[in-house]
């Protein structure tokens, strides 16, 4: 069996996704490393181990692989940062607010010769991966029509609820459903997209209508709540050999490791049994750092994600649909 070196993975940010991130990275056995404009000594010592760093540099002098935890609008400046000190990089969802930045970010990690791999952490999930599997294998026929649905409490920080730092609950929450979509039809030849409610107040709701080149359609829906309510999720697959279904509130499929403790406030699925699919996640990131297989979530996929919310927004803008070669 071959030496592997401990990695040491340097850990931008310590809100809420980073809790999920620091015990997956723990639970794989690397040293991890945190820097945070506030929250990382709460951080590390909620898990016990860690260790917080004073700088940026200091985090990138010392650290083997960087994972971008914090709000959208920074994703670009710390990946191209990472990028420039020679660091593969795991950056969450979505790789930034705009398609340039994104190309961006992309360009800058294939001059520096580093990885760049999206945590678009529903390819993971359990139940959403045995799905991609029975559509990848032909088992559903040709697909006619995916429905998605995920629907929250409104995430607390202020950031995520200003459209121009996080794109709202399309470019945010709707991207898991919006990138799976995809996954399974194929490229994406126009969007439609419909909300209600009005983003950074109440409860927001929204609904976008992919048109696949091939013909299939996905209709994606996702509400913020203003007021608590349990995580839930939905899909339903049908193509012309058969239809797969799956709701979360009659048989919860998450994690009782590599992840965090139960959700209070509605913002993420509660804990229940199972891998972590967030360990899942970086753990395949972490075996391709180190010469394994390419991840089943690519640097472009993370960017035709972004594209896709994108034109979402631009449909919302001009009430119509958008081509996506035409979305700007």
């Amino acid at each position: 069996m071959r030496n592997v070196p401990m990695t040491t993975v340097g850990m931008l940010g310590a809100g809420g996704i980073a809790t999920m991130h620091i015990a997956s990275w723990l639970r794989l056995g690397v040293d991890v490393l945190v820097h945070s404009l506030e929250g990382a000594d709460e951080l590390v010592a909620r898990h016990g181990r860690g260790e917080v760093v004073g700088s940026l540099d200091e985090l990138l002098s010392r650290s083997d692989l960087v994972d971008v935890c914090t709000p959208t609008h920074t994703h670009r400046a710390l990946v191209e940062a990472a990028a420039a000190a020679g660091k593969d990089v795991v950056c969450e969802k979505p790789l930034a607010r705009t398609v340039e930045d994104t190309e961006a970010m992309i360009e800058a990690c294939r001059r520096a010769g580093v990885a760049l791999h999206p945590a678009h952490v529903v390819r993971f999930f359990p139940e959403y991966s045995v799905m991609h599997d029975a559509v990848a294998r032909g088992r559903l026929g040709d697909l006619a029509v995916q429905r998605y649905d995920r629907h929250g409490t409104a995430p607390g920080p202020g950031w995520f609820r200003d459209e121009g730092l996080s794109g709202g609950i399309v470019m945010d929450l709707m991207i898991h459903d919006l990138d799976f979509a995809r996954w399974n039809a194929g490229p994406v030849a126009s969007v439609r997209a419909v909300r209600s409610g009005a983003e950074g107040s109440g409860t927001v709701a929204a609904n976008v209508v992919l048109t696949h080149r091939s013909g299939s359609i996905s209709s994606v829906g996702g509400v913020w709540s203003a007021g608590p309510v349990a995580f839930r999720t939905r899909f339903e697959v049908a193509g012309t050999g058969g239809l797969l279904r799956h709701d979360s509130a009659d048989n919860p499929v998450t994690w009782t490791n590599g992840g965090s403790t139960p959700d209070r406030d509605g913002y993420a699925p509660k804990v229940a049994m199972g891998e972590s699919p967030y360990l899942t996640e970086l753990r395949e990131f972490l075996a391709a750092t180190r010469g394994g297989p390419t991840p089943r979530v690519t640097a472009q996929d993370g960017l035709e994600a972004v594209r896709i919310a994108q034109a979402a927004l631009q449909s919302l803008v001009v009430d119509d649909a958008v081509s996506l070669e035409d979305a700007r």
